[in-house]
């Protein structure tokens, strides 16, 4: 593998802020902005006054639009991350941003074969103290009697587990979850969160992500995990529609979408029931918890790891 992926995203001007958000919460190193109002202002300058003689339009350009390319490290398996950044992309027109063509394309990552690519990255690792997750091919045995293991099969959807912000949900379920509870997972990925659930003892579990592609995925995770045969899964839109309630509900996902999620939440948990949020980068951080307060929730514990948050959140009762 090359030390760096590139990978590009061909999408408008309004849009860049909000692309590069994206790009840089899921691991980017850094991103360089190829944007045609930028490349207006340039034409649009009087050069001569400064002394210079520039011919703008042989200054290499994209012709609309804007190209946002971003650089993942070796650490980073991009190929993972490619389906969430598409999704996170073409979910921004839900806040009225038009994201244009959304098109996303990385280079840099040479023909390997697959599997062996897969095999080279993913090992079993320690999530948390009673978690492991073992990639599908791995014959893993529990080291210890508290050691539960996750099965995953890294291909097939974003969140094996490794990323800090599903690592942080891991552990937020760990400090709430006693055994018994109903739970729904609000964009379940590779339905991990769903898997460690069951292995701590919840009892039903309602998992939703947005289309059917991302639940075909999550099923067949779900599938090679057989304490998670009955947790349901469906397509759904955050938790638009949902009359159901349920003791927890976790949702590791983008922090823009968090903010709708929030009144959803209350109106589905019980009294003491927790609301687990992560996927939230330091800078916004603030903003979710702020927001979570304001709807009503007391916030328990905030769990950091590098820029990422975590938020362990719970309705409250009279009493409280």
């Amino acid at each position: 593998m090359m030390d760096w992926t590139e990978l590009a995203v061909q999408t408008t001007s309004e849009a860049v802020e909000a692309v590069t958000n994206i790009l840089m919460e899921h691991g980017a190193s850094g991103v360089q902005i190829d944007d045609e109002k930028d490349f207006e202002k340039l034409q649009n300058m009087d050069w001569s006054q400064m002394g210079e003689i520039v011919n703008v339009d042989e200054i290499p350009h994209v012709e609309s639009g804007a190209t946002i390319t971003a650089y993942f490290p070796a650490t980073v398996f991009v190929p993972e991350i490619v389906p969430a950044i598409q999704q996170a992309v073409a979910g921004l027109s839900k806040f009225g941003l038009d994201a244009g063509p959304a098109k996303v394309t990385t280079a840099a990552v040479d023909d390997t074969d697959w599997s062996t690519a897969w095999q080279k990255y993913y090992h079993p690792v320690q999530v948390t103290r009673f978690l492991t997750v073992v990639p599908s091919w791995e014959d893993y045995q529990p080291q210890s009697a508290d050691e539960r293991i996750l099965r995953l099969d890294p291909g097939q959807a974003f969140g094996t587990g490794t990323h800090p912000t599903t690592k942080l949900c891991l552990q937020a379920l760990e400090t709430v979850i006693r055994g018994g509870e109903s739970m729904i997972d609000v964009g379940t990925g590779s339905g991990v969160l769903s898997i460690a659930a069951k292995q701590l003892g919840v009892d039903t579990i309602r998992a939703y992500d947005l289309d059917q592609v991302a639940v075909d995925s999550a099923k067949k995770n779900l599938d090679l995990n057989p304490i998670a045969a009955d947790v349901q899964v469906a397509p759904n839109n955050l938790l638009n529609g949902i009359t159901e309630g349920a003791d927890v509900i976790v949702a590791n996902i983008l922090a823009e979408v968090i903010i709708p999620l929030i009144p959803q939440a209350w109106a589905l948990l019980p009294v003491h029931g927790y609301f687990l949020t992560s996927g939230i980068i330091k800078e916004k951080a603030p903003e979710i918890i702020a927001a979570q307060k304001a709807a009503g929730f007391k916030i328990l514990q905030t769990l950091t790891m590098g820029d990422w948050y975590g938020v362990i959140a719970q309705k409250p009762g009279e009493d409280d």
